[in-house]
């Protein structure tokens, strides 16, 4: 596995991939790696030649300066996962590096950024737009890969693919959880082990949505479902279900509905979702 913290490097080695007409697949991390990660790999592992993967704890994308520095780094422990699961090339830059070369660009969100969790974390959609550009040019994957987890995160990278003609495939990767149903994170390391044992119930809360789905009672199934999680002791940031193409409401219908929430557990934000 070869580890680069230099993008110039990195290029080089890309290069020569593509010259040789390897198929380039990539999926970016902020390191504290788990299995949800190892499930974007073997993704890429399937359909592409060489797998690339980033670490790098993006400070741009944090709104909340206790957030950013409480964020785990484990980088020893994650080479070594990424070298044992046979990832070929690892970029490990410094923010230096990802921003060296940063030029402006214009992109419209269509008001992803704007709900959920781009109201609850100003600039964070921003943020995330600006490194996933970065990262893209350097790396130039031909299919990237991310978890649906993240789904309004997908959304927003969606729009970035397309605006800007970037010619790249982007895969979305089913949610991977643990065995009592919690989504897998690199944020659960600093739940306490009743916590993480009670935060099963956010996915509890989301079958319940799904199980029930009937378009009227959409706001009475909202209801219910933060009822449950705050039954466990947790805070409820939000939980809205929404048409998955725009995350907006609808009052007339939604042809294709998520619900998404996020979910405090003391300190630790936890998000999730379910398309029902």
């Amino acid at each position: 596995m070869d580890i680069y913290k230099n993008s110039k490097d990195l290029r080089k080695r890309i290069d020569q991939y593509k010259q040789e007409g390897k198929r380039i697949g990539f999926f970016p991390t902020m390191g504290a790696l788990h299995a949800g990660h190892m499930r974007l790999l073997h993704a890429a592992q399937k359909s592409c030649d060489i797998v690339v993967s980033s670490i790098f704890v993006n400070p741009t994308q944090f709104n909340n300066p206790d957030d950013l520095a409480k964020y785990p780094r484990t980088l020893p422990a994650d080479l070594l996962l990424l070298q044992t699961e046979g990832c070929d090339v690892v970029y490990t830059p410094d923010r230096d590096d990802v921003y060296a070369d940063e030029q402006s660009f214009s992109l419209d969100l269509k008001g992803l950024d704007s709900v959920l969790e781009g109201s609850s974390r100003p600039g964070h959609f921003d943020g995330v737009a600006r490194v996933v550009k970065l990262l893209f040019e350097k790396v130039q994957p031909d299919v990237a890969y991310f978890g649906l987890k993240d789904f309004q995160q997908c959304m927003v990278i969606r729009q970035l693919v397309e605006q800007l003609e970037m010619p790249i495939q982007l895969q979305w990767v089913e949610t991977s959880r643990e065995d009592s149903g919690l989504a897998r994170s690199s944020r659960n390391v600093r739940l306490s082990d009743a916590q993480r044992n009670a935060a099963a119930v956010i996915y509890r809360a989301l079958q319940h949505c799904k199980a029930n789905y009937s378009f009227p009672q959409i706001a009475q199934l909202e209801k219910e479902a933060i009822r449950l999680i705050e039954a466990e002791g947790f805070t409820v940031d939000y939980f809205q279900i929404v048409e998955s193409e725009n995350l907006q409401p609808n009052t007339a219908s939604l042809k294709e509905p998520v619900a998404l929430t996020a979910v405090y557990a003391g300190e630790v934000r936890l998000i999730d979702n379910l398309i029902l």
